[in-house]
């Protein structure tokens, strides 16, 4: 989807590097000192992941477990690596949000939304996935449950209640109550019934919901327990380093996402993407995931498609969000170009998933640089991100990150505006790929660049 354009850009590029072909003698350093390191064993399959969030209600037009099984195949050669399924369990009805409720409003956490299908579907619909090389996490949503739920009316004691003795939701979500972490059989309850996925479906992980409300101390134990029945992968809603540390392979880049929104208004630049990085290297533990994302299903209801968010920066951002460290979500319909926004408590499915080809072929190629550039990896299996020296730090987001012998730079116009500028290669210097055009160009000195508006290049060595 790259521009002819870039041709002329890239040959410039070669005369400057010719007539300028300094290397420079600084240190390769891939890996910087920390703190401390994250506990987790990432799986192996994790290192170089993509991870897919499945919204099943409004996928297909039957909504269903069997009618998502169909695309397995379609997303595995799209080149996803991770299926994130939404909520499957049944629905509360008590003070129900719309006609269909909330997927987070759980009524019974060790069955399926009759809506969805059958235990026998959801089972089948976890098969066919492994049996196309993927993995399948499940959202859990461990810090309230419907207000009719099974363990409401069983265990009425697990729950906090006001001082009326109405029970307590969070926020303004009044179809649930919040449970109470100060009870030891609902924690051990809970655990149990995590691992009945695990042991009865054979799920992969969790997707745990509002994670950082649940204590931490809940969330070790639950890992430790989960990994002694099969070794799990484990993302948290929540942007919380103490999460990461012994429970959760990955939690969210909500700051990241923040950023990326304000720069497309204009709000903010470039240049403050080196904060949430200093932030991030000084906070959190070496070797966490975090999870870069343009879009998912409350951005996507509540604050608008990423088109609306971002613009014709939208491509752009998502670019970034694969080569910045970290792993890349797509949310349903959004390998398609979907400019939607999905009904959350209504039937509303994608209408077409043969819209928009060019970006099917968008994602498949980003996903492909994803998997055959160590260097892009998550964690300790890919490079620390080395910013690179441009004379505009506010409209130019440039760095370089290398492992073993592979090398990416990237650089991006975060503007709406056409900027030229310098860049210096430092000790990523050498010859390279661009990788959408497929041109081989020596990035070596310092050169002059120009750029249209949300425009980037991608090399590969």
């Amino acid at each position: 989807m790259k521009k002819m354009y870039l041709l002329s850009v890239l040959a410039t590029i070669l005369i400057a590097v010719l007539a300028f072909s300094i290397t420079s003698c600084k240190s390769n350093k891939t890996e910087e000192g920390c703190n401390y390191k994250t506990n987790v064993k990432h799986l192996d399959y994790s290192k170089n992941a993509v991870i897919y969030e499945v919204n099943i209600r409004q996928f297909t037009e039957e909504g269903t477990f069997k009618a998502f099984t169909d695309h397995i195949p379609r997303l595995k050669e799209l080149g996803i690596d991770i299926l994130w399924i939404m909520p499957v369990h049944p629905i509360g009805e008590i003070e129900r949000k719309g006609s269909l409720g909330s997927y987070y409003s759980v009524k019974d956490y060790c069955a399926v939304n009759p809506e969805f299908g059958t235990m026998e579907d959801f089972k089948q619909m976890v098969k066919v996935a492994h049996d196309n090389g993927m993995h399948l996490i499940i959202d859990w949503v461990a810090n309230h449950t419907a207000r009719d739920s099974k363990w409401f009316e069983e265990h009425p004691d697990w729950f906090v209640y006001a001082e009326d003795g109405s029970a307590l939701g969070p926020f303004d979500w009044t179809d649930v109550s919040q449970l109470d972490y100060t009870k030891t059989e609902m924690r051990d309850e809970m655990i149990r019934s995590m691992k009945f996925w695990i042991e009865e479906a054979d799920i992969d992980g969790f997707r745990c919901d509002v994670a950082g409300m649940v204590p931490v101390d809940f969330w070790d134990k639950a890992r430790k327990e989960l990994d002694a029945v099969k070794p799990v992968f484990m993302l948290a809603e929540a942007e919380q380093a103490d999460l990461t540390v012994n429970a959760f392979d990955m939690d969210y880049a909500w700051e990241f996402h923040s950023i990326m929104n304000k720069i497309a208004k204009g709000e903010m630049s470039a240049k403050d993407i080196d904060s949430y990085l200093t932030k991030i290297d000084t906070t959190y533990p070496c070797g966490v995931y975090k999870m870069n994302f343009i879009t998912n299903h409350d951005e996507n209801s509540w604050n608008g498609t990423e088109f609306e968010r971002m613009g014709d920066g939208a491509l752009t951002f998502a670019t970034l969000c694969t080569t910045f460290p970290g792993m890349p979500l797509i949310y349903t319909g959004q390998e398609i170009g979907m400019n939607k926004r999905f009904e959350f408590f209504e039937k509303d499915h994608v209408e077409d998933w043969n819209a928009n080809p060019e970006y099917v072929a968008f994602y498949k190629k980003l996903n492909e640089l994803r998997h055959n550039n160590p260097a892009l990896w998550s964690g300790y299996f890919g490079g620390k991100l080395q910013k690179l020296t441009t004379t505009d730090d506010n409209a130019i987001f440039a760095f370089g990150r290398e492992k073993d012998d592979n090398k990416v730079v990237a650089i991006f116009n975060l503007t709406a505006n056409k900027v030229s500028f310098e860049v210096e290669m430092e000790n990523f210097a050498g010859t390279y790929t661009e990788y959408f055009d497929n041109i081989e160009v020596p990035l070596t000195g310092k050169f002059t660049i120009d750029l249209d508006p949300w425009d980037y290049l991608v090399f590969i060595k």
